[in-house]
């Protein structure tokens, strides 16, 4: 993922020494395909009730190399399903356990079908791992996981909001010498009708900088399935979940610019998206499936009828995406960090897009962002997209500083030569003038 991004043919020890010496703490450097080496792509070819125990399954399983009796308990443990198959005498690092031949109630059990949380990639354990139809049987699941590149775990500290993707790590990395920053291609889509979904941001000047800018797409004869094997694997490596096609995206986008967004199911809109604030009597039902009760001071994501999101925070339930989902809005905006922060502790409430959110975003990579967006969501997804909706206006957060090459050193300790100041300045986004 970070070799999409830089252009280097730095070792992964080379490159964690350089992350620590920036000022990116390196918290650990871990290579999952050694830990999961064991492990195989197994198909459940019967699962029938065990005879002894109403909550257990008996699974006929087909490693690659035998079919071999199963004893599981996961709820979703079914027929015809792909998932993890860990051997007798294998370890199994999410319980540092030592698999042995047993009987369970009665019935030799050969194995064990893996949760998450028995790889050791996360504390999910309501279910055994499900894989992709697709995926070829009795191959070593970090192949088929996407698990076989080292993982650097970093510790990023709360004034480097920029780092809060793999780009910006890219750029640091790049401007310390290791290696060069690819350049991003942004490729406008061809849009196929207007909008029938407006955005007004409705704030008295005062309170403007709340959402000073919201771009937003619609698309039409959308098919929210599986994301592909590719996009999966990337999301696998840094610890989440698959979800769907339009989830996985968005999360993708996050997760690699640091650009939180949302999807809105437009066929549960009622009329245009109101960026306001919230009433003191407003309710919503979150994503995570909570209730919330906000006050006059939080930032709502609403159509003509009701909140439809917490913003920056998280989506509303009621205009979430399902497999069933056709048509959709995308939502790339700016929110204020102070007030994404405040919402959040206010509704004791996390998320990946409020951690970025409230540590700053780019400003003026929300149009990139919705056309990288777009770009997925046509490719993956198909249908048509609309004109991009514009409201409002990036801010203008741009800073100017003087710089001498004595106040580096003296600051630093360091001499660097003028040509190397000017490149580290240019390859982190500076733009130079009177050199």
């Amino acid at each position: 993922w970070l070799e999409q991004e830089l252009e280097t043919n730095a070792s992964p020890r080379e490159i964690a020494d350089k992350l620590t010496m920036i000022g990116l703490e390196l918290e650990n450097l871990d290579d999952p395909a050694d830990r999961l080496k064991e492990f195989v792509v197994a198909h459940v070819e019967k699962a029938e009730k065990h005879p002894n125990a109403d909550r257990l399954q008996v699974c006929q399983v087909n490693n690659g190399r035998e079919i071999v009796d199963v004893v599981c308990g996961a709820p979703n443990a079914r027929a015809g399903m792909k998932g993890v198959f860990a051997g007798n005498g294998m370890y199994i690092p999410g319980t540092d356990l030592t698999l042995k031949k047993s009987k369970i109630r009665g019935v030799n059990s050969n194995g064990m079908l893996l949760s998450e949380r028995e790889m050791g990639l996360s504390d999910d354990h309501e279910g055994i791992v499900e894989l992709p139809d697709k995926t070829p049987v009795g191959i070593p699941v970090a192949e088929a996981m996407g698990l076989n590149d080292p993982v650097f775990e970093i510790g990023i500290t709360p004034n480097r909001g920029d780092c809060l993707g793999v780009r910006g790590i890219a750029r640091d990395l790049a401007a310390a010498g290791i290696g060069k920053l690819k350049s991003l291609e942004i490729e406008p889509q061809t849009a196929s009708f207007q909008s029938p979904v407006n955005v007004h941001l409705d704030f008295d000047e005062e309170n403007r900088y709340l959402c000073p800018y919201f771009v937003g797409r619609y698309f039409r004869g959308i098919r929210n399935g599986d994301s592909p094997r590719w996009l999966q694997e990337k999301l696998y490596s840094i610890g989440l979940r698959p979800i769907s096609s339009l989830v996985d995206i968005t999360n993708l986008l996050t997760f690699a610019y640091g650009r939180p967004l949302h999807v809105f199911d437009a066929d549960k809109l009622e009329g245009h998206i109101h960026v306001r604030l919230s009433n003191p009597d407003e309710k919503i039902l979150a994503l995570d499936g909570k209730g919330y009760a906000l006050d006059d001071s939080m930032i709502v994501i609403s159509d003509e009828k009701m909140a439809q999101g917490l913003a920056g925070v998280m989506g509303g339930e009621r205009s979430g995406c399902t497999e069933k989902t056709t048509n959709v809005f995308l939502e790339a905006a700016y929110f204020d960090p102070v007030r994404t922060a405040m919402t959040g502790r206010k509704l004791n409430l996390q998320s990946d897009a409020r951690f970025r959110f409230e540590r700053g975003i780019d400003p003026a990579f929300q149009l990139p962002g919705a056309e990288l967006a777009s770009k997925l969501i046509l490719q993956i997804c198909g249908g048509e997209a609309s004109e991009m909706v514009i409201a409002g206006e990036i801010p203008n957060v741009s800073r100017k500083y003087f710089l001498r090459e004595s106040r580096i050193k003296a600051l630093g300790g360091v001499d660097i030569s003028r040509e190397e100041i000017e490149r580290i300045l240019t390859v982190l986004g500076f733009q130079l003038q009177n050199r």
